[in-house]
C-alpha cells in the first residue's frame, strides 16, 4: 500500500479497491498519511469523485478507523441525521419520541456549523448538562432511558476528524462523496439498525436547490444501505426556519412545549418530527398507521417528555426539567420586537441570513474557540406567506447588549421580504429510499 498510488488512481478517475481505501483511512487515523497526502486525496475525490462501490468502501473504512459500537438490546437501535438548517431542533424531540416507541437511540451529534445551530450547543443551554460522556455512560443511559444525545468520543471515526479538518482548509468541503463518508462514518459507528436522513433544501440549508439536495440524499441512502444499515431520506423545505425560534435556549423552550403535547407552538417542527419518526419506524417493519399512532401517543401521553427529562438528569442537568423547565433555561437581559417596515405578505425569508444574525448575537461561533451565549436568539418568528402590517412584530430579539440588538434588528429586516401574497410550499418535498 502506498498513499501516492491511491491518490494517483483517483486523479486518473479510477476508484481504489476497498482494501486500499481501508488502508488510507487507517493512515489518516494513525498519522502515517501526511497532511499533504490527505489534502491531495481530498482534492482528487472532490474533482473526480468515486464510484458507488468506492463511496461505500470509503464510508466503511472511515467508520472502521475507530471504535464501532455493538448492542444487545430488546429493541432496534435507530437514529436520525439532518444536513443542517435554521431553527432545526428535531433531534431533541425525535430521540425521546423514538425511545417511547420502543427503540434505542444512541445519537452522536455535532455542534453548530456556519449559519446552522448545533444539537449539542442547544442541549448544553440546560444548566449542568454535559454532552461529553464515556462509552460506558452512553451505554448506560441508552439502555436505561432509551435515548442519549452526546458528542463523539476521540475513538469514533478518527479518520473523519482528521480529514474533515483538512477539507476545511483545502476548499474540498462540498464533495458529495466526502460529505457522505463524513456523515455516515460517525453515524454508523454507533452500531445502528436503521437511520432516517433529513436532507434540507432552500435558503436556510447548505443545499440550495432540489437537484443538489436529491443528489446528496441519493448518495447518502445508497452508501448507508451498502454499508449494511437500513436507511431512507426525506428532502425537506428550508426556505423558512423550521421552528419559530432560532438560538439555543429558545429552541429548547420550543421543544419542551411540543413535548408537553402543544404541537401548535411549533407546527412545522412537530409535523416534520412526526414524519421522520414514522418513516424510520416503518423501515423496521411497522405499518404506517401503527407507527403514526405510536408517535402521536408518545407525545400526547407525556412518555416522550418523561424520557427526555430522564436523559437530561442522567447527563447532569436538573432532575425536574419536565415540571420546571422554564425556570432552568437562561434568559437574555435585552428583549424587544423587530417590526415590519411595510405592509404586505412575507414572500421570502433568507434563512442563512437569520442564522448569521443568531451567530452575531453570540448564539453561534465565528471561530472554533468562541464561547456561545445560550440565552440569545430570535423567537415568535413570523412565517412565510403570513400577512403583515407596518409596525407589526416580525420577531422578538433576545440579546446581550443594546448595540447587538440594534445590529440584529437591522439584519432581520433585511432578511425578510415583504410583497404580494405568497403561498408556502410543502414541508416534505420528496422521499428517497
Amino acid at each position: 500500500m502506498d498513499a501516492r498510488a491511491i491518490i494517483a488512481a483517483i486523479r486518473n478517475r479510477q476508484t481504489p479497491d476497498a482494501e486500499a481505501l481501508g488502508w488510507f483511512a487507517q493512515g489518516l487515523a494513525n498519522g502515517s498519511v501526511s497532511d499533504a497526502q490527505a489534502g491531495a486525496f481530498a482534492m482528487a475525490v472532490c474533482l473526480n469523485g468515486l464510484s458507488d462501490q468506492g463511496s461505500v468502501a470509503l464510508t466503511r473504512a472511515m467508520r472502521d478507523s475507530g471504535d464501532v459500537l455493538s448492542w444487545d438490546l430488546p429493541g432496534p437501535v435507530l437514529d436520525k441525521h439532518s444536513t443542517g438548517g435554521v431553527g432545526d431542533c428535531v433531534s431533541l424531540i425525535a430521540a425521546p419520541v423514538l425511545a417511547a416507541c420502543g427503540a434505542y437511540v444512541p445519537m452522536i451529534s455535532g455542534r453548530g456549523l456556519g449559519h446552522t445551530g448545533g444539537t449539542l450547543d442547544k442541549l448544553e443551554a440546560i444548566p449542568g448538562l454535559s454532552t461529553q460522556v464515556t462509552e460506558q455512560h452512553l451505554r448506560q443511559i441508552t439502555r436505561e432511558v432509551g435515548c442519549a444525545i452526546v458528542s463523539a468520543t476521540g475513538q469514533i471515526a478518527p479518520a473523519d476528524r482528521r480529514l474533515y479538518a483538512i477539507r476545511d482548509v483545502t476548499a474540498t468541503v462540498d464533495s458529495i462523496d466526502l460529505i457522505t463518508a463524513s456523515i455516515l462514518s460517525k453515524k454508523l459507528a454507533a452500531g445502528l439498525d436503521g437511520l432516517i436522513l433529513d436532507v434540507k433544501c432552500g435558503s436556510g440549508a447548505f443545499m440550495k436547490t432540489p437537484d443538489d439536495a436529491r443528489a446528496l440524499a441519493q448518495a447518502l441512502v445508497s452508501a448507508a444501505n451498502g454499508a449494511g444499515c437500513r436507511t431512507a431520506a426525506l428532502i425537506t423545505d428550508m426556505n423558512a426556519p423550521l421552528a419559530p425560534a432560532l438560538g439555543n435556549a429558545v429552541e429548547v423552550a420550543v421543544c419542551m412545549e411540543v413535548l408537553e403535547g402543544n404541537s401548535a407552538a411549533a407546527p412545522r417542527l412537530a409535523e416534520l418530527t412526526k414524519a421522520l419518526c414514522v418513516h424510520l419506524l416503518t423501515l423496521q417493519g411497522r405499518s404506517a398507521p401503527e407507527a403514526s399512532a405510536q408517535v402521536a401517543l408518545a407525545l400526547s401521553s407525556g412518555e416522550a417528555m418523561e424520557r427526555f427529562a430522564r436523559m437530561i438528569a442522567a447527563m447532569g442537568g436538573p432532575p425536574d426539567m419536565a415540571e420546571d423547565w422554564r425556570t432552568h433555561l437562561p434568559a437574555a437581559p435585552i428583549m424587544g420586537e423587530v417590526t415590519a417596515p411595510d405592509s404586505g405578505h412575507i414572500t421570502a425569508i433568507d434563512g442563512e441570513a437569520l442564522g448569521l444574525v443568531v451567530v452575531g448575537l453570540g448564539g453561534g461561533r465565528r471561530i472554533e474557540t468562541d464561547r456561545i451565549n445560550p440565552s440569545v436568539g430570535l423567537t415568535d418568528m413570523i412565517g412565510l406567506g403570513a400577512s403583515v402590517t407596518r409596525g407589526q412584530p416580525l420577531c422578538t430579539l433576545h440579546a446581550a447588549t443594546e448595540e447587538a440588538a440594534i445590529d440584529a434588528a437591522r439584519a432581520v429586516r433585511a432578511a425578510i421580504t415583504i410583497g404580494a401574497a405568497a403561498v408556502p410550499g410543502a414541508l416534505v418535498l420528496e422521499r428517497i429510499g
